[in-house]
């Protein structure tokens, strides 16, 4: 990126080594001319491969007949969208936003108006976006410092159930979780933990939330993460995969939950823009079956690759959101991965993260690997 353009970006990110270009499949083009093997799919958002032909076409077509209409009316790719993630889900309202974290602003904002209360149960090294309702749940000190006050907030340890009952409190209206702490560390929740969670949700007259940005839409080797830990939630927000990289943002609502906005407690201008709903339609049903078979089986196959390299002391998470504990800083590996053409991700100081696209081979998880030895040995 030239310098001119560099200054005319607000610093909220360090300055980038590499502009890439162009993207096809599981490859990215550097404007050197030099390809990249993507392991990081934009923070697990482009799921099925850049300019996978099915969001594309869809996106194309909708491009040729509207664009945007606002949240004041209907359209019908919104509509179709919300009725595929029902039934996906098992009965459930949709709202459409723009991003995970204006997902998890509705969230906030739905549970306070449904239980009355304002305290949240969240988890330490969770991450739910950096506006000031979703940073204030986000159990990151180093996050969360520069901005406080924010929300009421209690903070469990993972997979800790006592520590999840001594941060109950009165006020709690509603026990937040993401199945799979991505950005703090790759860490699976466990079964009991979770089953303890809604347990603790239904004494306290809580609502039970899970955040699935990260984890959503076929990343765990089923369609929502919580389908393998065996408890649904009342709320649930996805976006990253949603549209295969468009911008979308979505929060369901079970239709066995508590009501809670009405017609005039939120919106969204872009929300339920057509053109990402129709990419996001066309992703719902290209992940299919034989697609989360094939994440479950890519997943084993990485995670044992990741385990047998020099360095790695533990490897984490579930189907293709992989995180490799290392004997050593992540991010010095990063960067030579990324030196020697592959695109890879940190998830704390010492934890590699790896979120490849649904849709990667063999032939791609081994040339990985031994990128990752490489640099590693």
């Amino acid at each position: 990126m030239s310098t001119v353009l560099e200054s005319a970006l607000l610093p909220t990110y360090p300055p980038a080594s590499i502009d890439f270009v162009e993207g096809d499949g599981l490859w990215l083009t550097g404007a050197d001319g030099r390809r990249y093997l993507d392991f990081a799919a934009g923070i697990a958002v482009v799921s099925l491969g850049h300019r996978h032909p099915a969001p594309l076409a869809a996106a194309h077509a909708q491009l040729d007949r509207l664009w945007h209409t606002s949240n004041l009316y209907t359209t019908e790719p919104a509509a179709a969208l919300a009725r595929a993630l029902s039934v996906r889900f098992g009965g459930a309202q949709a709202f459409f936003c723009n991003s995970g974290a204006e997902a998890n602003e509705a969230l906030l904002k739905y549970a306070r108006k449904a239980t009355g209360k304002p305290g949240v149960v969240a988890l330490e090294g969770s991450f739910h976006g950096r506006t000031l309702g979703a940073l204030g749940v986000t159990g990151q000190p180093s996050k969360r410092a520069a901005f406080e006050p924010l929300t009421t907030a209690h903070f469990a340890a993972p997979n800790d159930v006592a520590s999840l009952y001594a941060a109950a409190a009165d006020d709690v209206g509603l026990v937040l979780l993401e199945p799979i702490l991505g950005e703090g560390g790759v860490i699976p929740l466990s079964q009991e933990f979770v089953a303890a969670a809604a347990a603790l949700a239904e004494e306290l007259g809580a609502l039970l939330a899970f955040d699935e940005v990260q984890t959503g839409v076929g990343r765990t080797g089923t369609f929502f993460a919580w389908e393998r830990l065996g408890v649904r939630p009342q709320l649930l927000t996805l976006a990253k995969a949603l549209a295969n990289g468009l911008p979308i943002g979505c929060l369901l609502v079970a239709d066995d939950a508590p009501r809670g906005l009405a017609p005039g407690d939120h919106g969204s201008t872009f929300g339920g823009n057509p053109v990402s709903c129709a990419a996001a339609l066309a992703v719902c049903e290209t992940v299919d079956d034989e697609l989360l078979a094939h994440v479950c089986a890519s997943g084993v196959r990485l995670a044992d690759g990741l385990a047998a390299l020099p360095g790695v002391i533990d490897v984490r998470g579930t189907g293709l959101l992989l995180g490799a504990v290392l004997d050593r800083p992540a991010q010095p590996l990063v960067d030579a991965a990324l030196d020697s053409g592959l695109v890879c991700l940190i998830a704390g100081p010492n934890v590699l993260r790896l979120a490849p696209p649904l849709v990667v081979g063999a032939q791609e998880i081994d040339r990985a690997l031994e990128i990752l030895e490489e640099v590693l040995t």
